[in-house]
């Protein structure tokens, strides 16, 4: 029995019915993607986007021509030499930077994604660490690149994708005129190349919340299987809006080939600061998040309706929309009309996956006509292991495993939680230059340990408890997960940010006190007239530790008064925590 027939049999057993798989595109290669989805619909809109934020124009690019635009550059690259060559992709995302992407995937380069937002040294410092010879890069990112080339690091090409006075730079739109014309003149280079689908084909740097990252090596095997074998679990609508950084997984794989080879419209952001009027103006029917942008939403939401009056009638509202619907009416579309406008009012549904997120944000969106879709994901796996479903989901829950993946809980304890390890085909070659490092992460059945904690219920859903790395181990040989306090602590009005970890006394060498650290929303509780935000919080806390073990008691309650500093995926950097109490 193949795995799709076997899934579609597990399926069949699901308590809640037969729920079929959804239809998807199957590919073994980028290039293969990009021809498929140019053939079955040459004229639908593959990518949108505005030259500038402030214009009304949106530019539009079909499926033909972005395929015309990808063949053509690869045809340029290849006499240039960038076959079999490491290439690094630097900037935001753009029209450039996804034709780039696909581009090289497909004339057999090796491609690394960098961070724009790194500082000059670590920018040159993974270059070199990973042997590029070639940058393709935004303008926005020119003064870095040419501070690296002053430094000296010389690679052999540099390309601009877009327009650049530098004697050593060409523009990527003149490459692709090159390539447009060798290929009119019979140059097929493009197409005679053979991809080997299981051969490197990108190093990601990780950006860890924990420390330094690590090159996780993936093939094309890995992103497209990981694609082709998700998309069946969910269904996408027909029009996203691309928010997430490209140069990570969770937007490379799910943001761009994930959407691009189903045929969805991915309108590119002008960036944050444009995405409440570009989302009201694009009107998408469905979003890619990670969880900041989701908290983000549901805060202003309620703000706005605290700021009106409303929030009161907005809870009763929801009250009698999730009494209706318990009898088979469903208005929510109507009830909330007003929420909806301002997110276009065709938005029916968030992927939302990179870090945990509060079950009652889910409840909420799901209560206003809004599916969230929570997902479970890490780099090393190209990155989706497992998502709910568009109709069934489980509460808590991160999904069930993409077709094709095994999960298996390694050394569960009495509650059948332990380190949560993954078998498949989008699980990475490796950690580049690191052997060592890679052979750690491997068990002896050939499962990668991921380093987060979860269980698996009776049907094969998955859960996570925490990360591996941010268990605290008291004297008396108890964990205690500090995300599982972390969603408590959350639920409290007036929380924007909050981690707990173990405090440290230099005086008493101690690690036995639990600190919940917590950057509150100042202006929401302003509004409900909290002035003494310590005494406050205190007392919510203490209200949680009446509900939980007494060894997972927060001790002490610390206010900031700024936000955590985070990594380009929006987590928290909790290494750079101070966790000092003295």
């Amino acid at each position: 029995m193949g795995v799709i027939e076997y899934y579609k049999e597990r399926v069949i057993k699901m308590r809640n019915g037969n729920y079929p798989l959804y239809e998807t595109t199957v590919f073994e290669d980028f290039r293969i993607m990009t021809e498929n989805v140019a053939k079955k619909y040459p004229d639908r809109v593959a990518i949108s986007y505005k030259k500038d934020p402030h214009d009304s124009e949106t530019v539009k690019v079909t499926y033909s021509q972005a395929r015309d635009y990808i063949r053509d550059l690869g045809t340029e690259l290849i006499s240039m030499g960038f076959r079999d060559k490491h290439v690094a992709l630097i900037g935001e995302s753009s029209y450039e930077w996804i034709c780039s992407y696909f581009c090289l995937m497909s004339v057999g380069s090796v491609v690394v994604p960098v961070d724009k937002d790194l500082p000059v040294d670590d920018i040159a410092g993974i270059m070199s660490f990973a042997e590029c010879e070639a940058v393709v890069y935004s303008p926005l990112v020119e003064d870095k690149i040419e501070t690296i080339r002053a430094g000296g690091l010389q690679l052999k090409h540099y390309v601009c994708m877009g327009k650049t006075d530098k004697e050593y730079a060409v523009n990527i739109n003149d490459l692709v005129r090159k390539g447009g014309e060798r290929f009119k003149n019979g140059d097929n280079s493009y197409y005679d190349y053979k991809i080997d689908p299981e051969r490197l084909a990108t190093i990601v740097f990780t950006s860890g919340t924990t420390g330094k990252g690590k090159g996780v090596m993936l093939s094309q095997k890995n992103i497209v299987t990981d694609m082709t074998q998700g998309m069946y679990l969910f269904a996408i609508t027909p029009k996203t809006m691309c928010v997430l950084p490209p140069h990570h997984t969770y937007g490379s794989t799910v943001n761009f080939v994930g959407h691009f080879s189903q045929g969805s419209e991915i309108y590119i952001s002008s960036g944050l600061k444009y995405f409440m009027n570009e989302i009201k103006e694009q009107k998408p029917q469905h979003l890619i998040l990670v969880p900041l942008f989701v908290e983000t939403m549901h805060k202003r939401i309620w703000q706005n309706a605290e700021k009106t009056g409303k929030a009161k009638m907005l809870r009763t509202m929801i009250k009698v929309s999730n009494a209706l619907r318990k009898i088979g009416i469903d208005l929510r579309r109507k009830l909330f009309r007003s929420i909806h406008e301002n997110f276009g009012g065709k938005l029916e549904m968030i992927i939302c996956g990179g870090a945990s997120l509060n079950q009652d944000i889910i409840d909420f969106f799901e209560a206003i006509g809004i599916t969230i879709l929570n997902g479970y994901g890490i780099t090393e796996c190209a990155p989706l292991v497992s998502c709910n479903r568009n109709k069934y989901q489980k509460k808590g829950s991160v999904g069930i495993p993409i077709i094709g993946e095994q999960i298996k809980i390694k050394d569960p304890d009495e509650n059948g939680e332990g380190e949560i390890c993954v078998k498949g085909p989008n699980v990475m070659l490796g950690y580049y230059k690191d052997p060592e490092a890679t052979a750690r992460v491997f068990d002896e059945e050939g499962y990668f340990r991921t380093g987060d904690y979860g269980r698996l219920d009776e049907e094969g859903w998955l859960y996570i408890t925490g990360r591996l790395k941010n268990i605290i181990i008291l004297s008396n040989g108890k964990n205690v997960y500090p995300e599982e306090i972390e969603t408590e602590i959350s639920r409290i009005y007036g929380v924007s940010e909050v981690v707990v970890y173990a405090g440290e006394s230099k005086a008493q060498k101690s690690k036995e006190v639990i600190v919940a650290e917590i950057f509150p929303d100042f202006e929401a509780l302003s509004m409900r007239g909290i002035d003494n935000v310590q005494e406050y919080f205190n007392n919510e806390v203490k209200k949680i530790n009446n509900r939980m073990a007494p060894y997972k008691a927060v001790k002490l309650v610390k206010i900031r008064n700024e936000e955590f500093q985070k990594n380009a995926s929006k987590k928290i950097l909790r290494f750079v925590i101070d966790k000092n109490i003295d």
